[in-house]
């Protein structure tokens, strides 16, 4: 019996995930015309290089890394902390909230989000001996007894990431990943196209979230 309900569950878990993906494709879609990165550089090194610092490498494990991000991913995100036509932002942070603020204009937006995604991202590592088996096993193979699939189904082997549907991973750090992750299971973070994200971290457990972003930091 819980073979037979593991093998209805899986493909249509993974249906799920490839729906999002469109969804998410449309939703990130910048806008027409091309993005001035110079004027991007000047935003992030006035406004967003003292928590990620100018290049996009924060040094602090709380702030995520930006440089290399899908500029698609990073234009979703921004414009997610921001409130649009006087609705509450898709995602909640008072210091994001506050800085995104500042943005005069969706080129604003685009022209930060092109510049980080041009620079070059440097690789972190994976510091739990004891868990990064674990973080292997669910990022390459999942767990289909828990309904989990696999990681890298959609970011990838090297978690690089797919352009315009899943963010980079590669290197990010495990504190973030984790934090992520679980707003994602508690639903304090909900801007997952079909809810794809909190799902899947709705079936993790502590010592799993954990081990699966201490993973991800070594890899590149």
């Amino acid at each position: 019996m819980l073979r037979a309900t593991i093998t209805i569950l899986i493909p249509a878990l993974a249906a799920s995930l490839f729906s999002a993906a469109a969804v998410y494709a449309s939703d990130a879609a910048p806008a027409a015309g091309s993005p001035d990165a110079t004027k991007g550089q000047q935003i992030a090194t006035t406004v967003c290089a003292a928590c990620h610092a100018a290049d996009g490498n924060s040094v602090m494990p709380a702030n995520p890394k930006l440089a290399g991000q899908f500029q698609e991913y990073l234009v979703k995100q921004i414009t997610n902390f921001q409130s649009v036509n006087g609705k509450p932002p898709e995602r909640n942070s008072a210091v994001m909230m506050g800085m995104v603020g500042t943005l005069a204009s969706a080129d604003d937006v685009r022209n930060v989000a092109a510049y980080f995604a041009a620079q070059t991202p440097k690789p972190g590592a994976s510091t739990n001996k004891d868990l990064v088996d674990q973080g292997q096993k669910l990022y390459r193979g999942g767990n289909a007894a828990a309904g989990i699939p696999a990681c890298a189904g959609c970011h990838g082997p090297g978690a690089a990431g797919i352009p315009a549907q899943y963010p980079r991973l590669s290197g990010q750090y495990a504190a973030y990943t984790t934090a992520q992750l679980t707003a994602f299971r508690s639903g304090e973070r909900s801007n997952d196209a079909n809810q794809m994200m909190r799902t899947i971290a709705a079936r993790l457990s502590d010592q799993e979230i954990k081990a699966v972003a201490d993973y991800i930091a070594g890899l590149h």
